[in-house]
């Protein structure tokens, strides 16, 4: 189980301006929480260290680079033990065209979305990642027409 940590008012402030624009400066934070800057740069490195800032990353468009096609594909595996389970996940994060991956409950065991750029792209892809493993009985691929909502936090809940 992860260990939570202690967070007070400044600390969630912090974060929920970071979580909009992580290259947001410490002055500019600063200025916005009632702190100096020097509290809020050790304020931030505690998160970092703790886990609770996982990572700085950069939101891409795909729409902006070459043309792709998601595809959500769910896969149901003949056992799903753990080490099944396991060794699976593994195979997934070795693959670039996996940009997400769940392990869920239901009919199914995990939930992929998939970005290529061609349907021929994700048909080598299956074969490669999904009809060739023994272990997984079936998938269903589910094709994107359109995105409606993003999960970013700059347009959360707010229809595309």
């Amino acid at each position: 189980m992860v260990e939570t940590v202690d967070l007070d008012h400044f600390d969630q402030r912090i974060i929920a301006i970071v979580r909009r624009h992580n290259l947001e400066p410490a002055r500019s934070i600063a200025q916005k929480v009632g702190l100096s800057e020097s509290a809020v740069l050790r304020r931030l490195r505690r998160l970092r260290a703790s886990g609770v800032i996982m990572a700085d990353v950069a939101l891409i468009d795909p729409a902006r680079l070459a043309p792709s096609i998601t595809i959500h594909v769910l896969v149901e595996l003949n056992q799903s033990g753990l080490r099944q389970e396991q060794a699976f996940a593994a195979k997934l994060a070795r693959r670039d065209e996996v940009i997400g991956a769940w392990n869920v409950t239901g009919r199914t065991d995990f939930l992929l979305t998939v970005t290529v750029p061609s349907i021929e792209a994700y048909q080598r892809f299956s074969d490669e990642v999904l009809a060739s493993d023994d272990n997984v009985r079936d998938f269903e691929t589910l094709v994107s027409l359109r995105e409606i909502v993003r999960a970013d936090p700059l347009r959360a809940g707010q229809p595309l």
